[in-house]
C-alpha cells in the first residue's frame, strides 16, 4: 500500500497537456517530478474533458508541490491515504482510546472504503459525503454505526487538511441525525423521488443489467419487484417461495434481510407490521420464472445475487455500478430505497385509498402515508379542514351532542330547526 510520505518543501514539477481524441476526457494532463529520496523521475497524468480544466490540474499539482505536497500523494485515492499501514492512519487517530478505536477502524474497513474509497482525497465533496451517509441510513445501520463510520473518516480528512492537500474538511457534515429520522418516518416529500413511469422503470431495470458482470437478469427483476410492490430491498432479499400466493397474486411481506453482528441476518420487518402487497400482472411472469427456478421449495429464495447470495442496498448498488447509471440516464437523484417511494406514489395515483396505501408501506403513521398524496389532492383535504374549521368557530356551530342546527328558509321566512 502506498504510504503518504511528505517530502521537503519545494518540489518542482513540469507538466504538459497532450490531446487524445477518441473519449468523453480526450485530454491528458501530466505531471513530472524528482522524487527528493530517491532521486528518481516520477510522472502521474489525468484525463480531462477540456484542455482548461488540465491546465487547471497542472496548476494544483504545482501548488500543492510548492507546499511540499508530491504529485504522487496528492492523487491517492481515499482507500490509499487512509490505509492502516500508511502514515496517515496513526496521525489520524491519535489520542483515540482502544474501545473507540476498534468501532472506527470497522466503521472505515466496511464503511468508508467499499462506499469512498475509489474517490482521490481532493475529490470527497461535501455531497459525496451527505449520499454516502444516507445510503449507510438506507442499509439499515443503526445510529452508532453511521455515527462511527462518519466520525473516522472527518478524522481522516481532517489530516488530509493538514498536510495541505484539500483546505476544508468536508465530512464535518451536520443534521444527519435528522436525515436518519426522515429516512426511518420516509422523506418529506417522497414523491420529488419516484420514477416517472413504467418506461423509466424498465429502462433503469435494463441499464442495471447491461452494467452488471454477466448482464444477470436478476439485477433487474429485484429492481421492477421492489418499485411495483413498494418494497425495501431488505425485504425483496427476504421474500420466499412460500410467502407468494400465486392464486390470489398476493404477497405476504413478512421478513427482510439486513446487516447483523457476524454478516447478513434475516429479521422480521420494519416496525415488526406483517403487511400483504398485491402483486400487478406487469411483474407476475418475473415471478413465475424466478420460482420455476428454485423448483418451487417453500423455504427457497426468490431474489438472489449470482452465485445464490442475499441481496441489500450496497450489494444491489456495487454489482450494478448504479450510481453511474442512474446518472447516465438523468435519475441522479435515484437512490434504492427510492423504488419503494416510487411504487407507493404510482399507487397514490392510481387512486388506491389512503387506508388502503398504509396497509401495503406498513407505515405506523397516516401522516406519513399522507406524503404520498398528490399535491393537488393534498390542496382538497386541506380546503375540507379549513372548513371544517371554519364552522366549528362561527357562532351557533353545531354542538356534537345535541340536534343539529341547519340554517334553512322556511316559507315564512324564518329559520326552523332540523332535527
Amino acid at each position: 500500500m502506498a504510504k503518504a510520505q511528505l517530502p521537503p518543501l519545494g518540489v518542482k514539477v513540469s507538466g504538459d497537456i497532450e490531446h487524445r481524441p477518441g473519449g468523453p476526457n480526450p485530454h491528458r494532463a501530466r505531471v513530472r517530478w524528482f522524487d527528493p529520496r530517491s532521486g528518481r523521475r516520477l510522472s502521474r497524468s489525468e484525463m480531462l474533458p477540456t484542455p482548461e480544466a488540465a491546465e487547471d490540474w497542472i496548476k494544483r499539482m504545482r501548488r500543492l508541490a510548492a507546499r511540499g505536497v508530491t504529485p504522487d500523494t496528492a492523487t491517492m485515492t481515499l482507500a490509499e491515504y487512509g490505509a492502516e499501514d500508511s502514515e496517515v492512519w496513526p496521525l489520524a487517530m491519535r489520542g483515540l482510546e482502544a474501545k473507540t478505536l476498534d468501532p472506527y477502524r470497522a466503521g472505515w474497513r466496511l464503511r468508508v472504503v467499499p462506499t469512498l474509497g475509489h474517490i482521490a482525497v481532493a475529490g470527497v465533496t461535501n455531497g459525496i459525503v451527505d449520499r454516502a451517509v444516507h445510503s449507510w441510513i438506507a442499509d439499515g445501520h443503526s445510529r452508532s454505526t453511521v455515527k462511527n463510520s462518519l466520525a473516522v473518516l472527518v478524522r481522516v480528512m481532517e489530516q488530509a487538511v493538514r498536510d495541505g492537500l484539500i483546505d476544508v474538511n468536508p465530512a464535518r457534515v451536520v443534521g444527519w441525525q435528522q436525515q436518519y429520522k426522515q429516512a426511518e418516518d420516509e422523506l418529506d416529500d417522497p414523491r420529488s423521488l419516484a420514477l416517472r413511469n413504467w418506461a423509466d422503470l424498465q429502462r433503469l431495470s435494463s441499464a442495471l443489467v447491461a452494467r452488471s458482470a454477466g448482464e444477470y437478469i436478476g439485477w433487474g427483476d429485484a429492481v421492477e419487484f421492489s418499485a411495483c410492490t413498494a418494497a425495501r430491498i431488505g425485504e425483496v432479499s427476504g421474500v420466499r417461495v412460500r410467502d407468494i400466493d400465486t392464486d390470489s397474486w398476493l404477497w405476504t411481506v413478512c421478513r427482510q434481510t439486513t446487516p447483523g453482528p457476524g454478516g447478513l441476518i434475516d429479521k422480521g420487518t420494519k416496525g415488526k407490521r406483517r403487511r400483504v402487497a398485491p402483486i400487478i400482472p406487469e411483474i407476475r411472469p418475473i415471478l413465475s420464472r424466478r420460482i420455476t427456478a428454485v423448483g418451487r421449495r417453500p423455504d427457497a429464495r426468490i431474489f438472489t445475487g449470482p452465485r445464490g447470495g442475499r441481496i441489500t442496498t450496497a450489494v444491489l448498488r456495487d454489482a450494478t455500478h448504479w450510481d453511474a447509471v442512474v446518472l447516465s440516464l438523468g435519475y441522479e437523484f435515484l437512490r434504492r430505497h427510492d423504488l419503494r417511494h416510487t411504487g407507493l406514489t404510482w399507487m397514490a395515483d392510481a387512486g388506491v385509498p389512503l387506508h388502503v396505501l398504509r396497509k401495503i408501506a406498513g407505515h405506523g403513521s397516516l401522516t406519513t402515508t399522507q406524503r404520498y398524496l398528490h399535491p393537488d389532492l393534498r390542496a382538497v383535504e386541506r380546503a375540507g379542514q379549513s372548513l371544517s374549521g371554519f364552522l366549528g368557530a362561527s357562532p351557533g356551530a353545531a354542538d356534537p351532542s345535541g340536534p343539529t342546527v341547519v340554517p334553512r328558509q322556511a316559507a315564512s321566512g324564518h329559520l326552523r330547526s332540523v332535527p
